[in-house]
């Protein structure tokens, strides 16, 4: 029983009876404040100037209105005009129980059933390790993956594999340059803006020691070939295997080489031609943007024959909408801002939809260690790579630092914090709160009790008890909304006011020991808590101890 649920249908009665047609949705919100209710709502200021009415006298007519509402037990107005609801215990008790016959299901929804979902994420190039940085679209990207399959969507997480261009081309010159250093060519000189990290002579060495007859039989085109391809796959593992450390697996491959070998990117070129959308210029083919409505047209195959990101992409977001998905999410960093417009431009061009295409992108990292910046780059070999981070701080907090704060703003990353085994932690806060219920659980248990359905939860009227059940009842909301922002770090916010709720419950209500009846709706509380805690946990990615 959600308290916005019942009290909705009420609050659009009274408007109609008013002369007034509600919205499609009633916004409510959840006080800051003690004393504000449980639940309020502007409605009366958002209608009130169109009514030539102040919002407060707006506001006194649906209450009026509303008159006596079962299982509420005060409606008042607060502040410029809101509509302040304080609900009985009863509604509270009710919502208990129907959190507990969830079960393990607490929080999840079925919003998205019968609708299929694409989230694109990482498809980081297979030139190198991923960086520490890479961590932030990982973890966003499997996250909201995650909230859209606790939301009931059929999902499909995408790593476009990209496999084509310029970057490859400079990793197999790079470890062809140290093959040949390493089978005594020492003076062969290295690539100008080549890659330089360790794992460039690793590639080479194992080379050198696998395929050393089968190298020197190539002509240098096909060694190069051979050293990219050999690079290829020896980053591609790299990158999975640092994936799996963080618990993430995408059951779907997208190879950039197909658009090419399929001739989709041939056909996507032409097919914009033919709409006279590109144009020949200083022997470079240019995409007319400014036809579509943008300031200035781009260069979509350069005079050297090699196509910009653009056009690849144009052609990969037309397959994906030709592949029939309800929503397709792509997670990008902001240096791929500019080009996003464009691409979707593209698309829209050739008479696709592009309006259930949702962008997420995240603003970069900084990593601060002992107060000073930690730097990174993949091609000057300094690179702080994710493995390494995770080695340091482990796993669940690198998910968890990566998806706390809003992805549109700047995250610095504190190593230091993040390796603090305490409440300043925002992880350990989390897992510890989890593991005390699970402590106060197996006490229980020892002294024969568990938490039992039949248990009298009327009784549970102290003010912690009913500020923990509330915000157990708005978990699956909470989820519901993260999904539809895309807004994973809502979920974390979420959790620490859980989190909190219990602590506060804990030290405020004694649950072992107290009378056998408030003991047991005491226990059955902090079960449903930790089923809670649990499902928010898991949905970040992030483990969930019963020991600390």
């Amino acid at each position: 029983m959600m308290m916005q649920r019942y009290i909705e249908p009420h609050v659009r009665v009274a408007l109609l009876s008013l002369g007034v047609t509600p919205p499609e949705s009633i916004a409510f919100s959840v006080p800051r404040q003690d004393g504000h209710g449980h639940l309020s709502a502007n409605i009366a200021m958002v209608y009130a100037k169109g009514l030539n009415k102040t919002p407060k006298a707006f506001a006194q007519e649906i209450v009026d209105a509303l008159g006596t509402v079962a299982l509420i037990d005060n409606i008042e107005i607060a502040g410029p005009g809101f509509i302040n609801f304080t609900f009985s215990d009863d509604v509270y008790h009710a919502m208990l129980r129907d959190l507990e016959a969830m079960s393990d299901n607490i929080g999840r929804s079925t919003v998205g059933t019968g609708k299929s979902v694409n989230v694109e994420y990482v498809s980081a190039n297979p030139t190198g390790p991923l960086h520490a940085g890479h961590g932030r679209n990982c973890a966003v990207g499997d996250t909201i993956a995650n909230l859209f399959a606790w939301c009931g969507y059929s999902v499909t997480r995408e790593y476009y594999f990209n496999n084509a261009g310029n970057q490859m081309n400079k990793l197999g010159q790079s470890i062809y340059a140290r093959v040949q250093n390493q089978i005594g060519n020492v003076d062969y000189p290295f690539p100008e803006d080549g890659y330089h990290g360790e794992y460039i002579h690793t590639v080479a060495q194992n080379i050198v020691r696998d395929h050393r007859a089968e190298f020197e039989a190539l002509n240098e085109t096909d060694a190069h070939a051979f050293c990219r391809k050999q690079g290829e796959t020896w980053c591609f593992a790299s990158i999975q295997k640092t994936l799996e450390l963080m618990n993430i697996r995408h059951n779907e491959y997208f190879n950039e080489d197909s658009l090419y070998s399929d001739g989709k990117v041939a056909a996507t070129i032409e097919a914009l031609r033919e709409l006279g959308l590109v144009y020949e210029k200083d022997g470079a083919q240019w995409f007319a943007l400014t036809e579509l409505g943008a300031q200035q047209d781009k260069v979509i195959v350069k005079s050297t024959g090699e196509p910009t990101y653009r056009l690849p992409d144009i052609a990969y977001h037309r397959d994906k909408l030709q592949r029939g998905f309800d929503v397709i999410v792509d997670i990008f960093g902001a240096d791929h801002i500019a080009t996003i417009p464009d691409v979707l431009a593209g698309v829209r061009a050739l008479g696709f939809n592009t309006d259930q295409v949702k962008v997420v992108i995240h603003q970069m990292v900084t990593f601060v260690e002992n107060g000073e910046i930690v730097k990174f780059s993949k091609r000057s070999g300094t690179s702080f790579t994710l493995d390494e981070l995770i080695a340091e701080v482990g796993a669940d907090v690198v998910r968890f630092f990566f998806v706390m704060r809003a992805v549109g703003t700047h995250l610095e990353f504190d190593l230091g914090l993040a390796k603090e085994e305490g409440e300043k932690n925002p992880v350990f806060y989390l897992q510890y709160a989890h593991a005390r219920i699970c402590s106060i659980l197996r006490k229980a248990s020892e002294k024969g009790l568990v938490p039992q359905p039949t248990s009298d939860i009327s009784i549970l009227t102290h003010a912690r008890e009913i500020e923990l059940i509330g915000l157990l009842s708005r978990m699956q909301v909470a989820i519901e909304r993260a999904c539809e922002n895309l807004e994973p770090h809502t979920i974390a916010e979420y959790l620490r006011d859980v989190a909190a709720a219990y602590h506060n419950f804990y030290h405020d209500c004694r649950i072992l020991n107290a009378e056998p009846n408030i003991e047991a709706a005491r226990l059955l509380l902090a079960e449903v808590t930790r089923r809670a805690m649990r499902n928010g946990l898991l949905l970040l990615g992030v483990g969930t101890p019963e020991r600390m």
